[in-house]
């Protein structure tokens, strides 16, 4: 008996990191919660992240103690955009 496993593409990776961090609204959220419920490695999360800072999709920022990331007005927007596109294809029944 073979079990079929499925990974996440990287699209799909990067919209769990969206939707986590859209989910926190302005108050940002930690790496760790980040990684917790992305279902991502610490080091994982940290690189999906800085791709996404670099898209200028998201931001990094400090409180007293913690380093927390924000998703941008382009963050919001693109995430809009995806879930369109998510849903569009859900509905045509295709994978993405």
């Amino acid at each position: 008996m073979s079990l079929k496993c499925t990974y996440r593409s990287e699209m799909g990776i990067l919209s769990d990191i969206l939707t986590v961090t859209r989910e926190e609204g302005q108050n940002g959220i930690i790496i760790s919660a980040i990684s917790r419920k992305a279902n991502l490695s610490h080091y994982a999360a940290v690189d999906k992240c800085n791709k996404l800072i670099e898209a200028e999709l998201m931001k990094k920022t400090t409180d007293e103690k913690n380093r927390l990331f924000i998703l941008t007005e382009k963050g919001r927007s693109f995430f809009e955009e995806l879930e369109r596109f998510q849903n569009l294809m859900k509905s045509l029944k295709l994978k993405y």
